[in-house]
């Protein structure tokens, strides 16, 4: 049974979240709003940058955890934005190869390093020991989150 002291903290962590999320919804937004791209395409353009690349649309999916419908047209208009390219598989002709188009990825780059400085002054108050709790939960944070997309996904739609 929680304490009272523990269920004010699940409530504290709750309230921020929520805001933390919300907040970063509309920061996201306004970086796509300011690029001319869709939210999740400036999402799949960050995670882009770590992956290795050439990527299949459904290795993309898997990425993002979007359908292959989802994720074929995210594709479809990075193409059309000229920030990826399709190519043949040379090992595999029925396969599409997605890839990154450097000089366009630049741009997206640029936004998000010219906004990192003030990010890393936030984190730089904090110790190493707290930066590891950070990554730890976010890491966390992440595959649970991965999870429950694939369950809702897996369910009829709430009408």
């Amino acid at each position: 049974m929680a304490t009272n002291r523990r269920a004010k903290l699940y409530e504290d962590l709750s309230m921020a979240s929520r805001r933390y999320l919300a907040s970063y919804v509309l920061f996201n937004q306004a970086i796509a709003d300011h690029l001319g791209l869709h939210p999740t395409d400036v999402q799949f353009l960050s995670l882009l940058t770590a992956a290795p690349a050439p990527l299949t649309v459904k290795e993309i999916a898997e990425m993002t955890s979007l359908t292959t419908g989802s994720a074929t047209r995210l594709v479809d208009r990075l193409e059309r934005g000229g920030y990826v390219e399709r190519t043949p598989d040379r090992a595999d002709r029925r396969r599409v190869l997605v890839t990154s188009v450097p000089d366009r990825l630049d741009r997206v780059t640029a936004v998000w390093d010219d906004l990192g400085e003030s990010w890393q002054a936030l984190l730089d108050d904090h110790t190493d020991e707290e930066l590891e709790v950070i990554t730890r939960h976010m890491t966390r944070a992440h595959d649970l989150s991965h999870a429950q997309m694939r369950s809702l996904r897996s369910k009829p739609k709430a009408d």
